[in-house]
């Protein structure tokens, strides 16, 4: 009877206060949903210390071990980040600090010459203080899983002059392209009548078909260096591959990763006829630099001639990242290619036009509710700004959560087709080899619980590409 009278006295509740405590609510649901996965997966971490019969073959002892401290040190910094970040964004609602903000644009903007009748602008001030806000409290956390983690574990080849400058460079880019679609967008919703959804839809599928356009060209050079691949036996190959599943390439690249961080990657961009494949150059076992730094180190102990110096040396060899052979990075661009050939491409971006589609719609049903306003602070004004953030961070994070789980289900089936194109192309057997290293290199660990895993991981885990892999694989 006491719990009926409660939920009878919460519905009777204001409907501004209804809408405020469900999103405190479903928002601490989803972190401690998140947490109980978390510990069931550090549970492996601590128990699973040796290399499962399974994986005897594929995975050596010291890189197991490695891997295992590795993702300990990222859970417990998980944890730590996650927490802080859930009680800092309760705290922000529950002391106001959006509806602050957004006064505080105002008197900076009143201070400009600008009334309240320039939303737009203030909208602009707001934007840019609340992303200053968020990397200001965001740096502590990088400067840590930087300097502390990537560096403990060997992956980081950052300064911090270089992680700074790095970071502000970033901060600028971001708001130069941020201030001015914000603008845009604000607009066309301001004078898109009845219909404004589909005006503001159209305008921000726009914007990203230009920024994929233009990303790689114009943008991520002012970060790293991109030059062509030399002339030689794996562009020759990665060319007649392309050619012989009619993928248009134009150019392809190397990225010097390895400036930033030791981790690799490899993929393609483009629209029609114009595509360009991206290779890290730690990926690339010829190119890659850390590979060039333990080769001069180990030729310059070997001239010494000192024996006792050869188990050091041996052991720098052994534990160098060493990246993939040409078979294997060819190998790994046919499973990349695989995704463009099967159409994972252009799903992926009919999904999200029409996931953005209906969120413009659903938005445009919902911005006249002033009780939403009010839930959060504003009582006498409607911002269209605080209407976008309002609607599509906090009224859709239930529909967000299903959605991104539903989209970790597809992308786990697309990789595996991906898998099996490169199949059948020929490079199962490289493939394979090419998992274990890329594996090895990035220190995954192979072994997961099954529920983080289905929740978690858009690739699908280890064994089970390799398994699929080895059904068939060339002998």
């Amino acid at each position: 009877m006491g719990t009926l009278a409660l939920l009878d006295a919460l519905w009777e509740m204001p409907a501004e206060k209804r809408i405020f405590g469900a999103v405190l609510l479903f928002s601490w649901t989803v972190y401690l949903w998140e947490t109980f996965l978390a510990q069931r997966q550090r549970r492996i971490y601590k128990t699973t210390t040796h290399v499962p019969p399974e994986l005897g073959q594929i995975m050596d002892s010291e890189t197991f071990g490695k891997s295992r401290l590795y993702q300990l040190d990222k859970s417990t910094f998980s944890f730590w980040s996650g927490l802080y970040s859930e009680i800092e964004g309760t705290l922000i609602l529950l002391f106001g600090g959006i509806p602050y903000l957004w006064r505080l644009s105002g008197q900076f903007c009143s201070y400009a010459g600008f009334g309240p009748e320039y939303e737009i602008t203030q909208s602009l001030v707001f934007l840019l203080l609340a992303t200053l806000f968020s990397a200001l409290t965001g740096l502590p956390w990088s400067l840590y899983n930087t300097f502390v983690i990537e560096e403990k574990h060997g992956f980081n080849q950052q300064t911090l002059g270089f992680f700074m400058k790095d970071a502000i460079k970033k901060f600028v880019v971001t708001q130069c392209i941020l201030l001015p679609v914000s603008s845009l967008l604000l607009y066309i919703i301001k004078i898109g009548g009845d219909y404004f959804f589909i005006y503001a839809w159209l305008f921000t599928l726009a914007v990203s078909l230009v920024l994929v356009t233009i990303y790689a060209d114009y943008i991520a050079p002012l970060f790293d260096k991109f030059t062509p691949l030399p002339e030689g036996k794996l562009k020759e190959e990665i060319e007649v591959m392309a050619k012989s599943i009619d993928f248009p390439l134009t150019k392809v690249y190397v990225v010097e990763g390895s400036k930033r961080s030791s981790h690799s990657n490899a993929y393609f961009y483009g629209f029609f006829k114009n595509k360009r494949i991206v290779l890290f150059d730690t990926l690339l076992e010829e190119y890659s630099v850390l590979n060039e730094d333990i080769q001069e180190d180990s030729g310059m102990e070997l001239r010494k001639e000192d024996e006792g110096n050869s188990e050091e040396i041996k052991a720098k060899v052994k534990n160098k990242k060493q990246g993939c052979k040409n078979e294997e990075v060819l190998a790994v661009l046919g499973h990349e290619l695989g995704h463009w050939k099967l159409g994972h491409t252009v799903k992926n971006i009919i999904i999200s036009q029409m996931n953005s589609f209906l969120c413009f719609f659903l938005f445009a049903v919902l911005i006249g509710r002033k009780e939403l306003f009010a839930a959060f602070g504003f009582y006498d004004s409607q911002p269209t700004l605080i209407g976008l953030l309002i609607i599509f961070q906090f009224i859709f994070s239930p529909y967000n959560e299903v959605l991104s789980f539903c989209l970790t289900v597809l992308s786990r089936r697309f990789e595996f087709q991906a898998d099996a194109f490169a199949k059948k192309l020929g490079k199962a057997q490289d493939l394979y080899s090419a998992l274990i290293k890329l594996n090895k290199d990035n220190l995954g660990f192979p072994v997961s619980d099954w529920l983080f895993s289905m929740w978690h991981y858009s690739h699908p885990p280890l064994l089970e590409r390799l398994q699929a892999l080895k059904s068939t694989k060339q002998h």
